[in-house]
């Protein structure tokens, strides 16, 4: 199994945000937030959350399972 998510997504609807701006509101580095988009880093659930109210959405909007 592996950790998907939509944070690319949620960033072009929310203005096109850039990764960076995104990483600066949430106080991670640009290579974190491409870490995550990329399924190469599983955050913490503290940063999941954190990326979700950010976003106001809920966790699973978000966050969801592959199974591969």
């Amino acid at each position: 199994m592996k950790l998907g998510n939509n944070i690319r997504r949620c960033r072009f609807d929310n203005s096109e945000m850039s990764q960076q701006n995104l990483a600066d509101a949430i106080g991670v580095t640009r290579q974190t937030i491409f870490s995550i988009e990329k399924g190469k880093f599983v955050p913490s659930a503290l940063l999941a959350l954190k990326i979700a109210r950010f976003f106001n959405k809920s966790f699973e909007e978000i966050f969801f399972i592959l199974d591969e």
